[in-house]
């Protein structure tokens, strides 16, 4: 995480959130959010753990190297694996993985829609076929709490049903408002159970409503009401059009509670990121840095490399000889893009390494000028050349 000074920064709210700039020319905001694993600098990426291990990287590398603030994982994969009786006995996915940071995990409720095949849904909630042995779970809000208790994450999200896009309004009303009544059971099994470890844990509402603004606004005026630290904006990024996203965003923070941090699930692309920051986002996560990474892809401020292309293969030039970090000074284009020629692990390492770094300094540049003053601007100009394909 990167080092804060709190000299003659005012105290942090008890929402957990401090709202230092807001931009002139759209809702983009810069804030701070207090963890019980330290201060959290927004907008920022979130970089996925989903076994309690972003894939190839340690817990030094994302600390040292990549400079991450706050990591996910995933509720559903760590109950299969390792397991919460592990865990427990580790003293909580912290200390298992040897990270100091804050974590945040996923409910379980996107294996909902990811699983479709393998899942069955009713009031109770759903039941599961495990994807490793074929074994069958019930995963309900109340299971879902109590997992999360055993895992110690910071902040933990509410039992949710995420629906696919396209998705008739009548199935779309009917999914939002199950993940309300599950949202009110949530709520009642967090106040029944206490943290295991010594440190604070928030509990996160998720917004629902497929791509209808209606629905949207209804979800989340209700999450709003419940809401007492952060909501989450859920079932976005799962086929619609970029603009459809953009839409429910915009619907969505007119109604959230300003004073709390705003988190967009499963976003995205670098001009994804800065489009939903101009629309009040403060928190992302998203397997795209990571998982394109392992297939040769490169995210830079020119543009999109594909290392997999013949033009790399005798380009001597480095990664990034502008970046920060040492091993995008260090290796070249023609070396990474031999490494995946001759199916090297050290290749989708430095590419994962160069991803994930790229979206740090994505978002903490964003918040760089946010506090500035001139983000409008700043992005304008940067979002035409973050999609090219070079």
């Amino acid at each position: 995480m990167q080092p804060f000074d709190s000299t003659n920064q005012p105290p942090i709210p008890s929402t957990g959130f401090l709202l230092q700039a807001e931009d002139k020319g759209s809702r983009a905001r810069a804030g701070l959010v207090q963890t019980a694993h330290g201060i959290v600098q927004t907008p920022l990426f979130m970089p996925v753990g989903t076994l309690g291990t972003v894939k190839g990287l340690s817990s030094e590398e994302l600390q040292s190297s990549v400079g991450a603030g706050i990591i996910l994982g995933n509720t559903y994969h760590l109950y299969l694996r390792p397991g919460t009786d592990l865990l427990e006995k580790a003293g909580g996915l912290h200390r298992f993985m040897q990270w100091n940071g804050p974590i945040l995990t996923d409910s379980g409720g996107y294996q909902v829609f990811s699983l479709a095949d393998r899942r069955r849904i009713r009031e109770e909630g759903v039941e599961f076929a495990s994807h490793i042995d074929g074994s069958r779970h019930l995963f309900s809000p109340e299971v879902s709490m109590g997992i999360q208790r055993s895992i110690g994450a910071d902040f933990c999200m509410a039992f949710d049903e995420c629906t696919p896009y396209p998705c008739p309004k009548q199935d779309a009303k009917a999914s939002m408002e199950l993940t309300h009544r599950w949202l009110d059971r949530s709520l009642q099994a967090w106040s029944d159970t206490k943290p295991l470890y010594g440190h604070e844990q928030r509990l996160i509402p998720i917004v629902q409503g497929s791509t209808y603004p209606d629905l949207r606004v209804l979800s989340a005026r209700f999450i709003a009401e419940r809401a007492t630290h952060g909501c989450a904006i859920g079932g976005l990024s799962v086929g619609e059009p970029a603009e459809d996203m953009y839409q429910m965003t915009e619907a969505v923070t007119e109604v959230l509670p300003p004073n709390q941090f705003r988190y967009l699930m499963g976003v995205g692309t670098p001009s994804n990121i800065l489009e939903s920051i101009a629309r009040g986002i403060d928190l992302f996560d998203c397997v795209m840095p990571s998982r394109n990474a392992r297939n040769g892809m490169l995210f830079t401020w020119n543009g999109v490399i594909n290392l997999r292309n013949r033009k790399w293969r005798s380009d001597l030039s480095a990664v990034d000889p502008q970046s920060p970090l040492a091993e995008d000074r260090l290796y070249s284009k023609a070396y990474l893009a031999h490494l995946f020629q001759c199916h090297e692990m050290l290749g989708p390492r430095l590419a994962t390494l160069h991803n994930l770094h790229f979206y740090m300094d994505l978002t903490r540049t964003a918040r760089q000028h946010l506090l500035a003053g001139d983000f409008s601007d700043w992005k304008d100009e940067v979002l035409p050349r973050l999609s090219q394909r070079l």
